[in-house]
């Protein structure tokens, strides 16, 4: 089976030339945003509080933040990549194009996880002027990093199908993902709750995303490597049936 590598570029290099056309809204903007947290929460409030794990808390609250813009930025970024198209008509042209879907996907979700990836290590590099910052381990950073935009830009493309307004677009991001997030441990251990909140937290899957990401930079967690991992694994496999049932059945792909 051959691959049209020229149709995967081709979206591939849209995609990405759209986020140099609006640098301040797809940059600036999220990197600012976060930069308050860290002013706010690092370093003001941050001086005043006791450390977790023997983390100084300004420095551990860092891969939370970072968790919270790369999932909203990815999600956001693929959800109105493949949405767009709906609403303007063109998605006609990408369906009726020889191109398989999934390489149409992999293009979509490949542009909007290294927007999310190149905006993740930016705020990263921004994070190293607030608060004093280590990366024990490099790679599992960046591991957790890619798989996580992967997993979430693939999630924002299944919203994006299935949204049918521009409010349904935002609804999950801001109605479900950010409260996930702040409730998964981004400013805060789950090992400080009371023991039932801590059990009902886990079901929480955002919860593993980030004690994986925090453990790659400070050796600590509040669940085993493996398990965020696999976790990890398990949200993406399911992201990818999903869209291939949404291809098998056409459902709103046409709306």
């Amino acid at each position: 089976m051959s691959v049209n590598l020229h149709a995967i570029k081709a979206i591939y290099r849209f995609e990405m030339a759209r986020t140099w056309r609006t640098p301040l809204q797809s940059v600036l903007s999220p990197v600012i945003s976060t930069s308050l947290y860290f002013v706010v929460f690092g370093a003001a409030i941050g001086s005043h509080m006791q450390a977790i794990d023997g983390v100084p808390y300004g420095t551990f609250i860092v891969p939370g933040l970072i968790m919270l813009s790369l999932l909203t930025q990815s999600i956001a970024n693929a959800s109105f990549a493949i949405y767009f198209p709906k609403f303007t008509g063109t998605i006609f042209e990408l369906l009726s194009a020889p191109v398989a879907w999934w390489e149409a996907v992999f293009a979509y979700v490949a542009a909007a996880a290294t927007k999310s990836v190149l905006l993740g290590l930016l705020i990263l590099a921004t994070a190293f002027l607030f608060v004093p910052l280590k990366i024990m381990h490099p790679v599992w950073m960046l591991l957790f990093l890619i798989l996580t935009a992967a997993t979430f830009s693939l999630f924002g493309f299944i919203i994006g199908v299935w949204a049918d307004g521009f409010e349904k677009l935002q609804a999950i991001p801001l109605l479900v993902i950010t409260p996930l997030t702040f409730l998964g441990g981004s400013f805060y251990s789950i090992d400080m709750l009371p023991p039932f909140w801590r059990a009902v937290t886990l079901v929480n899957p955002v919860v593993y995303l980030i004690s994986g990401f925090r453990w790659s930079f400070n050796g600590t967690a509040d669940v085993g490597i493996a398990v965020s991992l696999t976790m990890t694994l398990v949200f993406l496999a399911a992201c990818i049936a999903v869209i291939a049932w949404i291809f098998k059945t056409g459902y709103r792909l046409k709306n």
